[in-house]
Parts: structure tokens; sequence; C-alpha cells
């Protein structure tokens, strides 16, 4: 059975830092691609970040280059996404997804909230 589980969010203030995990199983970690996108409520899902197999190659939104650092650990098939000086606008559910060749899993997301 495939599971991606997002943890992590939460609300935080405006410059503030979060870190997001996704825990991976069902399947062989290694040989997917993994992205963060998010989504706000009347906008779409939108990509953050992603990171290739090898860990080297890495794919960033203008909004989230220089905040947001995506990581893979795959001894503990996890992806993270460490997000620091928060905006009121980086608020969404942010997703986890597993990408190779044309299968792709997601798992169902956490909130993230910016507000003071």
């Amino acid at each position: 059975q495939v599971q991606l589980v997002e943890t992590g969010g939460g609300l935080v203030q405006p410059g503030g830092s979060l870190r997001l995990s996704c825990a991976a199983s069902g399947f062989i970690f290694t040989r997917y691609a993994m992205s963060w996108y998010r989504q706000a409520p009347g906008k779409e899902r939108e990509l953050v970040a992603s990171m290739g197999t090898n860990s080297f190659s890495t794919i960033y939104t203008d909004s989230a280059k220089g905040r947001f650092a995506i990581s893979r650990d795959n001894a503990k098939n996890t992806v993270y996404l460490q997000m620091n000086s928060l905006k009121p606008e980086d608020t969404a559910v942010y997703l986890c997804r597993a990408k190779s060749g044309s299968i792709e899993y997601w798992g169902q997301g956490t909130q993230v909230t910016v507000s003071s």
C-alpha cells in the first residue's frame, strides 16, 4: 500500500520557519523524484520545489528560491522542505508528490498558515 504522509505544518508568524516532512512507504523511494506542491484556497496547485532521484537535481519556484530548501533522506524514505522567512502568501496546503515516469503518488497534505 502506497503512502505519503506529510507532517510539520502549522501556524507560524511572518518571518518564521517550518520544516515539513513527507514519509513514504509502499514503493521504491530511491526510484522516484520527490516534489512539494502547495494549493491555496481558490488557487491552482503549484510546484514549490522538486528533487531528482540523485539529490543533486533541484528545482524551485521563484517565490521559494533563497527561502526554501528541499532535501531527501533515502535511508528514511523521507523528503523534507525547510521553509524560512515565511510570508502570509505562503499560506496553503502543502502536498508531497512522488513521480517515476508515468507513475505518481500524492499525499493528503499539511496546512501551513502564516499569520500574525
